[in-house]
């Protein structure tokens, strides 16, 4: 194995094709070359949703079917839920002692969210803290590579820099985390924004074959192509952008292209087209979930069992950090 890998997601349900590209393709493949931990970010959830907790569990349950059905897989990875190994927590306390506010109030996202939620009140301690709580996610597990797209790059460099401090402060405890730049594919909803449950948009990884299928036959295309006559362009077509892009061979995607600006094919035609292929994707990762679904403690003994594995190594990792600090 080249290092250990730290990733997790929000709890937030059944997880659609956004996810998958963004994230769960890229973790298939990580879990062939690293040592791997993936968790349920359950603490997360509550910086912004803190006043409605009740769907966490259930949530959880759902995203780490979604998890197992794609191919993650337990013998390989270490899956678990954050909110079982308290050292999470412990560390966190410890970082935040250490963590100077300008470095969380200059945080991006946290400047972009502030705008831009209005229906809840993130002003807490818990919300502008979450990069501590991130860091203390990561390094806990002395994890040396977190994968990340690139509008997130700067949030794991906030994590290298109080990684960076507490070393200074008290010896060389951590790895610095590194940045694995991950490429996702731009997937957008059937209204043409990106695919997001909050735009209630997706087409999700556990829908049934006529659910998906209708979805995408009124998924929006070329606003230019009002009538079948007028001539489209595929590049702005939300349909082609996301499925021909990701699913069709080059022949097919010629052929739309070519269709496409002539008027030769009209829009259901190329949603037809690539309709197929998509359903066969999908296919085995559904079967699987539903075997996977006759064992309802299936998921909670996966977790059991990784967060018994997690915690060995987030106590060994606070051990270090307590002599370190000298609190032991």
């Amino acid at each position: 194995m080249q290092g250990r890998v730290l990733s997790g997601m929000r709890p937030t349900g059944k997880l659609h094709f956004g996810h998958y590209h963004g994230v769960l393709a890229n973790w298939l493949k990580l879990q062939e070359e690293y040592e791997c931990f993936f968790f349920i970010a359950d603490w997360h959830a509550l910086t912004t949703d803190y006043a409605a907790p009740q769907s966490i569990a259930e949530n959880s349950r759902q995203m780490v079917l979604d998890w197992l059905s794609i191919g993650i897989d337990p013998a390989r990875s270490t899956i678990f839920r954050q909110s079982s190994i308290p050292a999470h927590a412990e560390l966190f306390v410890l970082l935040s002692m250490i963590t100077p506010l300008p470095w969380l109030e200059r945080n991006p996202t946290y400047k972009e969210q502030m705008q831009e939620i209005r229906d809840k009140d993130l002003h807490t301690f818990g919300f502008l803290g979450y990069p501590v709580l991130q860091t203390a996610d990561i390094i806990v597990y002395k994890a040396n590579k977190v994968p990340v797209g690139l509008d997130q790059a700067p949030h794991l460099e906030l994590s290298r820099e109080i990684t960076r401090r507490f070393n200074n402060f008290y010896g060389p405890v951590f790895p610095e985390p590194e940045t694995i730049l991950t490429a996702s594919p731009k997937v957008l909803g059937t209204d043409g924004r990106k695919m997001s449950k909050s735009y209630n948009n997706s087409i999700f990884l556990s829908d049934p074959p006529e659910a998906v299928e209708q979805k995408m036959l009124t998924m929006m295309t070329d606003t230019a192509r009002k009538r079948r006559t007028d001539t489209g362009n595929p590049d702005v077509c939300p349909l082609f952008i996301t499925f021909h892009t990701l699913y069709s061979d080059g022949k097919t995607i010629e052929w739309v292209r070519e269709g496409c600006a002539t008027a030769a094919i009209g829009c259901m035609e190329c949603k037809r087209s690539v309709i197929p292929k998509v359903l066969d994707f999908l296919r085995p990762i559904q079967e699987k979930r539903r075997e996977l679904e006759k064992d309802p403690s299936l998921v909670s003994s996966i977790l059991e069992a990784g967060s018994k594995k997690a915690s060995l190594v987030a106590s060994e990792t606070m051990a270090h950090v307590r002599s370190a600090m000298g609190l032991s």
